[in-house]
């Protein structure tokens, strides 16, 4: 009886490791090249990288209406779509949470939201929540910085090292790596600990 109940728990530890690999393996790493995704934008259009045609990359943000965190920063990510888009590197800011778990996520509520705040870039709801898993996105806000020649992660993190307060940021981890990758030199921090809101699901 001790040796089938061993047996038993060795099956279930593989079956767990092996699906804990398969979570972790699968999660885009930096140098990985992304696979492009079409969302619906709170303009009601569809939007793809492949539509950015003289673009030299993109600032991938996954974000939210209601997380605390994601807020505070919404002031430095519509500046660094100003900042960086006429260089060649918009914002494209993705919603990964389910609006049925979290009303106040919905797409009408991203609308409102938009005109609001005034965004400047695309505000994008990822229906059925197939995008940010292969990303391996885990907080909003969770910065990805991925070039669009080759559409390879380069930068995976925090946009800067002060999650709530900006008046208190001392190393801005984003606009180094964009500032590096447009000089040609490389990126001395390719990824940081990104702090914020739990993604939610149903």
């Amino acid at each position: 009886m001790k040796i089938i109940k061993s047996i038993v728990v060795l099956i279930v530890v593989e079956f767990l490791t092996a699906f804990t690999l398969k979570t972790v393996d699968t999660s885009y790493k930096i140098g990985d090249t992304i696979e492009d995704f079409s969302l619906m934008n709170t303009d009601d259009s569809m939007v793809s990288l492949s539509d950015y045609k003289v673009a030299k990359g993109f600032i991938i943000i996954f974000t939210c209406n209601t997380c605390p965190y994601s807020v505070a920063n919404e002031d430095r990510i519509i500046g660094l779509d100003r900042k960086y888009k006429k260089r060649g590197f918009p914002v494209i800011a993705i919603n990964p949470n389910d609006p049925i778990a979290v009303p106040n996520e919905s797409f009408e509520k991203m609308k409102v939201r938009v005109q609001e705040k005034g965004f400047t870039f695309p505000y994008l709801l990822d229906t059925g929540q197939k995008v940010y898993p292969k990303f391996g996105a885990t907080k909003t806000p969770e910065v990805y910085i991925v070039t669009r020649n080759d559409l390879k992660v380069q930068y995976i993190g925090a946009i800067d090292n002060s999650s709530r307060d900006p008046s208190v940021v001392t190393e801005k981890y984003l606009e180094n790596a964009l500032d590096a990758l447009l000089t040609g030199d490389k990126i001395e921090k390719t990824t940081t600990r990104a702090i914020g809101c739990s993604i939610k699901v149903q």
